[in-house]
């Protein structure tokens, strides 16, 4: 029983494509994650070379040199909602990149670290319209990993003009001070450096800290000097009010005052060195991490661009376990579904993905159905799965490429909305850490049951090939405009003008609906966490699952020889 039965799965570059395909396939994702790359460097660039200027002009850094000196060398960070607010202007023509702070996963002295760092090259690091809640968002992935948290403070309070859209609701400004307590009161280490402003609100971040760390250009207060001199008519600096001087010495709201931006980022390493090492080597055992057989990069020619085409969801398995080798549950029900077990990294997680192309029907013998689609059987089996990884520990990855749920009369009768509520439940109540990717379509309540969003994944990551949306555009068109087409979807109207008033309404419903599934605009809105390259995906995945493991004792995690998919391979496979 101890034994977890890792089989070769997969097949080379050559096997699995042919080179014309595989080449095409590859030249037209290269071009998606190229303008990835493009945006993605637009969005770092913040308002540009001149406010970098006036930074560095001060003596400072910017957020990000900051955030690249604290990782551990050799190492990057994975950034987590780069495109909120992208393409958004506010006011006189403002745009607020990265709703000015960087969120990222850092490696610090070999922990991971949730590392939050208000971008001062943006309005000084002010909240935006959605900046509190990307720093909210930030907090419970840290809460549900419990990662160390590190706040880099330069934030000259709310972007004023747009106060009413960031300062009221239940996920305004103040809830950061919430998730503040919240991350305190379950034991999550949480350090913060001062480099400057530290206005109003976003003077108390710091506070709740366990650790707090000024420099001499540093000030929190809860009004500013400009406020005070016009509501008492005193002649003071910010400084005067509330820097290193005052709380280092006489409030006590500081422990230590540095003289720059270089020191305070050696200082907050130092901390985080005499936190606790990570668990992952510990429960690694004599695992270590191995790449894929099969190169993760290869999967940029694996999968087609076009939804509708079909690819071997094997094969990307492939590429994403180590050594390319995976252990299959329950592969003779629900063939639509394929989950198992797998190393990333070293470390075992759950992995269930949809799989494409046409399956077979086990209602109809013989007869076949689309893929990428949740039947009963195929629900009942990732819904058994997913509590079977949940009392055993293992993370949970879902690679989602689904059109919906099965419809019509045999679907209701077989009572899917029970078997489908019955999924939802499970990951609902899910305590184990899981991470949602949506690899190419995330349609209807197939989005919701393979733990979208509204499900709580601690991360859900979008490609560039990501379409999130209730229906496609052309379906969504046809139900619209249903009165006025026959059975076959022609539109019944005989008089020209009628005909064209149609035509025209049904395709401006189905280019909007197109528009709205953009990634980015998910990604804006805060609708997925990150859009990263399909050939990223293996690294994400590693730094996820680690993190998974990284603190002990919060949460169960059971040795290989008790896990309970052992009783479900008997049970469904083996000898009874």
């Amino acid at each position: 029983m101890a034994h977890v039965p890792l089989v070769p799965i997969g097949t080379p570059r050559e096997q699995a494509a042919d080179p014309r395909t595989f080449d095409e396939q590859r030249q037209a994702l290269g071009d998606l994650e190229a303008a990835l790359a493009s945006r993605r460097a637009a969005v770092h660039a913040g308002w540009g070379d001149t406010y970098v200027a006036r930074v560095h002009a001060k003596g400072k850094l910017t957020a990000r040199e900051r955030v690249a000196l604290l990782i551990d060398p050799g190492t990057r960070p994975f950034e987590v909602g780069t495109f909120v607010n992208d393409g958004l202007v506010f006011g006189d023509k403002l745009t607020s990149p990265a709703a000015g702070v960087v969120t990222a996963f850092c490696r610090v002295e070999g922990r991971w670290c949730m590392v939050i760092a208000n971008d001062n090259t943006v309005a000084s690091g002010s909240w935006w319209p959605r900046t509190p809640e990307k720093i909210e968002r930030a907090q419970t992935m840290a809460l549900r990993l419990r990662l160390p948290t590190i706040y880099l403070v330069d934030c000259s309070g709310l972007f004023l003009p747009e106060q009413s859209k960031s300062f009221p609701g239940a996920t305004g400004a103040g809830h950061i001070f919430k998730m503040n307590s919240l991350l305190s009161a379950n034991g999550v280490p949480q350090l913060a450096g001062v480099f400057g402003d530290c206005i109003a609100g976003g003077g108390y971040m710091p506070i709740i800290s366990d650790r707090v760390y000024m420099t001499e250009q540093a000030y929190m207060v809860i009004a500013g000097a400009a406020l005070i001199k016009g509501a008492k008519s005193q002649k003071l600096t910010s400084l005067d009010i509330g820097g290193p001087e005052v709380h280092v010495h006489l409030s006590g709201c500081a422990d230590r005052r540095v003289p720059n931006d270089e020191v305070l980022i050696d200082c907050l390493r130092r901390e985080v060195r005499k936190l606790p090492s990570s668990g992952a080597d510990f429960y690694r055992g004599d695992a270590g991490a191995i790449d894929p057989l099969f190169p993760a990069h290869e999967l940029c020619g694996l999968m087609p661009v076009d939804h509708r085409e079909s690819y071997d969801s094997y094969q990307v398995l492939a590429r994403l376990c180590d050594q390319s080798l995976f252990w299959e549950l329950m592969p003779d029900a629900g063939e639509e579904m394929i989950c198992g077990v797998g190393r990333v990294g070293g470390l075992y997680a759950g992995f269930i993905i949809n799989r494409q192309g046409l399956v077979g029907d086990p209602e109809h013998p013989g007869a076949r159905r689309p893929g990428g689609t949740l039947y009963r059987a195929g629900i009942a089996k990732i819904s058994a799965f997913s509590r079977a990884c949940d009392s055993d520990g293992l993370p949970i990855i879902w690679l989602q490429d689904i059109s919906g749920f099965d419809i019509g009369v045999e679907a209701e009768r077989q009572g899917l909305l029970a078997y489908g509520s019955n999924l939802i439940y499970t990951n609902s109540t899910n305590t184990t850490p899981m991470f949602t990717v949506l690899l190419r379509k995330a349609s209807g309540a197939g989005y919701y049951a393979m733990a979208g969003l509204p499900y709580d994944p601690v991360v859900q990551l979008s490609t560039c090939l990501t379409r999130l949306s209730v229906m496609e555009g052309r379906t969504l068109a046809i139900a619209t405009y249903n009165t006025k087409l026959d059975d076959n979807f022609e539109i019944l109207a005989k008089d020209p003008d009628e005909r064209r008033a149609i035509e025209t309404g049904m395709r401006s419903v189905e280019q909007r609906i197109e528009a709205d599934m953009d990634p980015y605009v998910a990604a804006r809105q805060m609708d997925t966490d990150e859009i990263v390259g399909v050939s990223e995906l293996r690294s994400y995945l590693c730094a996820l699952v680690e993190m998974s493991y990284q603190y002990s004792g919060y949460r169960r995690v059971k040795n290989p020889r008790i896990w309970t998919m052992h009783d479900l391979a008997v049970l469904t496979g083996g000898i009874r």
